[in-house]
């Protein structure tokens, strides 16, 4: 039989496509490119998979990670060869440690134009190293049977790879030849999946549950720090534990733990603020500590932790080294809802440290009482106000998303314990400010209602972002916190170092955003008082669409007022040891 192009081009990456969507791939974001043609053109084509355009490729790579992070399911994300590809490695990296799952494909020139001087040819094989979790060089289209399942096993095994905890990114490298045009006829049919694979988990031996349930037994004043992570349902073993023990739950803002239905006596979100405190620290020193999901945001809790002498227990799923400091006594690799509702069951009956948990509690309430007072009384507009009010003002159901550097660090501040269920996130997986907008753009395109709070810097890092929001009529609100540089240096060491620390770390760039906002057609007001931003955010209310709130502050200011608020809460809690 000759060999028909288009008709292997057409039917090979159809059961790529096909199969894709069998494993639970509904979405696309597809960047414009000639080499990705025929894949971009059988992706629109198939029926059920929604097709998202993102001209950019970092901004497209950024897109899929929100996008997926949103509703929790693996996104695919296609390109064209060469630069194109290396635009996706930012995301990718944070993928890969932030436990997202991507598939990510990329066309290619095929191998007898590879390193001979061809346009748009790179060395893309393993492109992005150990950053994702499985490469796969893809055949050449043919459409002999075999081809097909070859095509099709290679789809259910790389979703099923992204899937598999810890979830992250894989890539597929196509090499195709011209002419790229598939046949625009090819119907696809509802087909059987070819391989069908099972993710499971689960928890730890009966022995072992033992064994931690008796070490627990005989403590009395332990900490459950709850880290960043996507599983909500945790959340209610979580507190379940936490009541069977006594233990206060050091619940950082990207746990889900501060937000929701479950019970938050126990739940403390005030600590980055008390524990800045030495003589609180040593006052309030444990004897056991289980964690669970990655390391907090708050660095105050990560030193607190690294001064003490305790057993120190790390819950992972995922069977990653996720211990910076070096403090871990045992880690646990086993589901962790799985583990903490055997312990739960394991030490029925027991429960003690009512007078540990109250002393939280008491600095706990004080300390939030002391940060409401402080930003109620404030005179003018910083950082930590603006976070505070617009965290007020969110809807129930809705989505958080602040980006790194100083947001995050309000967001621990201010994201105190409430019921109207409120998803905190963030990209912590390598903590980057790139890409920020799209990925928030890539929540908002799910239906949730999103809200991102961003530095001018991290912002200008991504205002190629915005355009996803015209394209598709997204509802983003975006609080712009423009303090005209890097907040976040002016807490650092170098900030003393007043000679050159301007043109190094402060580095205003003086930009009018009203130009970015009216380029894509967003909404757009700039509040320089408390007045003027509690009046713009009353509009946001009647405001669909893509919408600004440029907040100005200082940088001065906004360091003096931090440190100033630290300083009453430490004060004021020294008082109560």
């Amino acid at each position: 039989m000759d060999f028909d192009h288009q008709k292997a081009l057409t039917e090979y990456l159809s059961a790529f496509i096909a199969e894709l969507h069998h494993a639970g791939i509904n979405k696309v974001v597809i960047s414009p490119g000639s080499r990705s043609t025929p894949l971009a053109m059988l992706f629109a084509k198939h029926p059920n998979i929604e097709v998202f355009i993102n001209i950019d490729e970092r901004s497209a790579a950024f897109f899929a990670l929100g996008l997926a992070k949103a509703e929790k399911q693996a996104v695919a994300v296609l390109c064209t060869s060469g630069t194109a590809a290396a635009n996706y490695y930012p995301a990718v990296i944070e993928a890969k440690y932030s436990r997202v799952p991507l598939i990510v494909l990329t066309a290619d020139r095929p191998h007898e134009l590879r390193e001979v001087g061809a346009p748009q040819a790179i060395n893309q094989i393993n492109l992005f190293g150990g950053h994702v979790k499985w490469f796969d060089e893809m055949a050449l289209p043919e459409h002999t049977d075999s081809m097909m399942d070859y095509a099709r096993r290679a789809a259910a095994r790389g979703t099923a790879v992204a899937r598999k905890s810890p979830e992250g990114p894989v890539h597929f490298n196509f090499p195709l030849r011209e002419p790229l045009i598939p046949d625009m006829s090819y119907t696809f049919e509802q087909e059987t999946s070819k391989t069908v694979i099972t993710n499971g988990s689960g928890g730890v031996s009966h022995a072992v549950i033992e064994r931690l349930a008796s070490v627990l037994s005989g403590k009395t004043k332990g900490l459950i720090v709850c880290g960043p992570q996507t599983d909500a349902g945790a959340a209610g073993e979580v507190v379940r534990l936490a009541e069977k023990l006594h233990f206060p739950v050091l619940a950082d803002p990207l746990s889900s733990l501060r937000s929701g239905a479950h019970g938050k006596s126990h739940i403390i979100d005030g600590y980055d603020s008390f524990l800045r405190n030495a003589k609180v620290k040593s006052a309030m020193s444990p004897d056991i500590v289980i964690r669970v999901g990655a390391m907090p945001v708050s660095k105050a809790l990560t030193l607190y932790l690294k001064d003490q002498d305790a057993d120190h227990w790390v819950i992972d799923s995922g069977g990653m080294w996720r211990d910076p400091s070096g403090i871990a006594t045992e880690m646990i690799y086993a589901d962790e809802g799985e583990v903490l509702n055997s312990l739960s069951a394991a030490l029925e009956g027991l429960g003690h440290g009512e007078e540990w948990l109250d002393k939280w509690v008491e600095i706990n309430r004080r300390t939030q009482e002391i940060t409401a007072e402080f930003s109620a009384e404030s005179e003018i507009l910083d950082e930590g106000t603006a976070v505070k009010r617009l965290i007020e003002s969110l809807p129930g159901n809705s989505v958080i998303f602040a980006s790194n550097s100083m947001p995050i660090r309000d967001l621990d501040t201010f994201f105190m314990n409430n019921d109207k269920n409120i998803t905190a996130m963030a990209n912590r997986g390598a903590n980057g400010i790139d890409g920020v907008v799209s990925t928030a753009m890539g929540i908002s395109a799910s239906g949730l209602p999103t809200y991102l709070v961003i530095g001018d810097l991290a912002f200008y890092h991504d205002m190629n972002g915005l355009l996803a929001g015209k394209m598709y009529g997204l509802n983003l609100k975006i609080l712009l916190v423009n303090n005209n540089g890097g907040g976040i240096f002016s807490y650092l060491p170098q900030a003393d170092e007043k000679e050159h620390f301007e043109h190094l770390f402060g580095t205003p760039a003086n930009l009018d955003f009203v130009h970015a906002a009216g380029l894509y057609g967003a909404h757009y007001k700039q509040a320089v008082s408390i007045d003027e931003f509690t009046d713009a955010l009353a509009e946001w209310e009647t405001t669909p669409g893509l919408s600004i709130i440029e907040a100005v502050t200082n940088r001065q200011e906004n360091v003096r007022n931090h440190r100033e608020m630290w300083n009453i809460v430490s004060r004021e809690i020294e008082k109560l040891l």
